[in-house]
């Protein structure tokens, strides 16, 4: 054999082993992470209603619309308000509503953010506990995700993991876990993990972070193989020369 076959053995041999080491490393890498089953933004909501029925006077706002801590949005007139007001049964003035002594009561955002689900409107009769509309609390955007995990997978689920979540136009926004639920389905851990992240901002992507968008998250889970340092200081130099 001459030396240059011998150069192109060597060079085959060492080509083999780079490349089975990097499949190795990226299935390594991809056992220890798992996608959702289903995704979607969510936001602390806030119903806005009243214990009385009555007549809507006054409708000042409509799906999708921005609101303020106190901003008004709705004015009703109820005569068995008015009843029990001057019975002294009802605070004249709370955080979410105030009401004039001739029973006009004017409902007010508990909270800043955005309106939703507007079910009635000027002229309207509501009846009591009516639920007028909802405010998505501002700032309080979070995921929920489910997961089908084996026992092993769901063991290896920790409070404080990073997520990915990948928005419908494919940008990437990294978040941790907040807290976890899980019950049994079929032997498999069927998990609904909260995830927070300071990068879901409302309205951001024109639009598109928002509560109710589809979105796929992905979960890391604790990397208990013998390669896990290895694949972890792989991919860590990969992520910072930017590939």
């Amino acid at each position: 054999m001459t030396w240059a076959s011998r150069l192109k053995l060597f060079t085959g041999i060492i080509g083999v082993l780079v490349i089975a080491a990097g499949l190795t490393l990226v299935f390594n890498q991809r056992q220890s992470q798992t996608t959702s089953t289903s995704a979607s933004l969510e936001a602390e909501r806030y119903p806005v209603g009243i214990d009385y029925g009555g007549t809507v006077i006054t409708s000042l706002v409509k799906d999708g619309d921005r609101v303020t801590k106190g901003e008004t949005l709705f004015t009703l007139q109820s005569p068995s308000l008015q009843a029990d007001l001057a019975k002294g049964l009802l605070k004249p003035e709370t955080i979410t509503y105030t009401v004039t002594d001739d029973g006009i009561i004017t409902l007010t955002a508990a909270v800043a953010g955005t309106v939703a689900e507007v079910t009635t409107e000027a002229g309207s009769f509501v009846q009591a506990g009516q639920v007028l509309a909802t405010i998505d609390r501002a700032g309080s955007l979070f995921v929920t995700a489910e997961f089908r995990l084996t026992g092993r997978e769901y063991s290896r689920v920790e409070d404080g993991a990073a997520v990915k979540i990948l928005l419908p136009n494919q940008t990437v926004i990294e978040g941790t876990v907040e807290s976890i639920d899980v019950e049994t389905v079929q032997g498999d851990a069927q998990t609904t993990v909260k995830v927070s992240s300071d990068g879901l901002v409302d309205g951001a992507y024109n639009g598109l972070v928002k509560r109710g968008t589809p979105v796929s998250a992905s979960l890391a889970l604790r990397d208990d193989g013998i390669l896990s340092g290895v694949s972890d200081g792989f991919f860590a130099f990969i992520h910072k020369i930017g590939l």
